[in-house]
């Protein structure tokens, strides 16, 4: 199995920037020939592998995510990732130490949120295995990940795509460190940076959230990304 690295970016159209910044800060700390593609619902409807009606999600790709495997069409290894994270190191890292017998790799989160409303004013909620849908490393060579068919995704219910129900033995969920999905304002912020930041409640790109942990870096590689597309326009 080759250990190709495809990554699929939720994309919410209310948040570009977020986006943008995330795929730069991937490409920026790597020498990798990652491909990064952003996942957006509507072009996923348009071509018709997206068929579900309209929900009450706090984001377009709430559901969309679990389409990656099938959207990477290869046996090697793809990555979903919520638009509202930080790369500060190189991604293929992730890659370190994988057992091939896992479906899956995640953080396995087990907290309580510590806030009421996240994001644009959107109301917070809690569920099981909260948050181990935003960072999800497939396996596409295993079996119950070349299962999750676009059929599943737009017939099963959001708790059992979230909850990975749709992988039958718990075993092979593999843990990935905290650090590759450090929930900001849901964790002391360590003394070492974390590998991959996650500004689950809100990062600086909104404007009551300016003064969260690790917002100072997040603002840093925005600047860094708009610089970078000026030296384009004038070179």
């Amino acid at each position: 199995m080759t250990k190709k690295l495809k990554i699929f970016v939720g994309y919410d159209s209310r948040e570009d920037i977020a986006w943008q910044v995330c795929r730069y800060s991937l490409l920026r700390h790597t020498n990798s020939d990652i491909e990064i593609y952003p996942l957006k619902q509507k072009t996923l409807r348009e071509i018709g592998l997206y068929t579900r009606g309209t929900d009450s999600a706090s984001t377009e790709f709430s559901l969309t995510r679990f389409l990656t495997p099938y959207l990477g069409a290869h046996d090697g290894y793809s990555i979903f990732v919520d638009c509202d994270f930080l790369f500060t190191t190189d991604v293929m890292n992730v890659l370190d130490n994988v057992d091939p017998e896992k479906a899956v790799y995640v953080v396995q989160h087990d907290y309580t949120p510590a806030n009421a409303v996240k994001m644009d004013a959107q109301a917070q909620t809690s569920y099981p295995r909260k948050n181990w849908s935003s960072f999800i490393l497939f396996n596409n060579a295993h079996p119950q990940v070349k299962a999750l068919t676009p059929e599943v995704v737009n017939t099963q219910s959001p708790a059992y795509l979230h909850r990975f129900s749709w992988i039958d033995d718990d075993n092979l969920i593999g843990e990935l460190p905290r650090s590759w999905n450090f929930l900001v304002g849901e964790y002391e912020k360590p003394a070492e940076v974390p590998s991959a930041i996650h500004y689950t409640n809100g990062g600086p790109w909104f404007s009551n959230w300016q003064n969260v942990d690790y917002g100072d870096l997040w603002t840093a590689e925005r600047d860094m990304y708009e610089e970078s597309i000026r030296a384009e326009k004038t070179a």
